[in-house]
């Protein structure tokens, strides 16, 4: 709300049921051996918005997102900067339609 124009899509889950990714804890660091990774868990429900672009104001969400992503093969589909990035764009008077994390 604070971009003027801009449209937002909330991912599936988010604020109280938010899946967080633990990394600000030290499970970034930790490799899953079994089950799906939450970063492409993720970076999956982010592409279910149809939403071209992601915000997050988490330094950790924004490795995650860029990592799950890639490993999607989605780089073309969806991009993912820094809330404060898209607030500076917006200055410029450009726009984006952005889905939220809440991690």
């Amino acid at each position: 709300e604070a971009i003027p124009g801009a449209k937002l899509v909330e991912i599936e889950r988010h604020h109280k049921r938010g899946f967080c990714c633990g990394a600000g804890g030290g499970r970034m660091w930790m490799e899953e051996k079994i089950g799906k990774r939450i970063n492409h868990e993720r970076v999956e429900q982010t592409l279910r918005t149809q939403a071209p672009r992601v915000a997050t104001a988490c330094p950790f969400c924004l490795t995650m997102f860029r990592d799950g992503i890639a490993a999607k093969g989605a780089e073309t589909r969806l991009q993912v900067k820094d809330l404060v990035q898209y607030l500076a764009e917006s200055i410029d008077g450009e726009a984006p339609r952005l889905t939220t994390t809440s991690g």
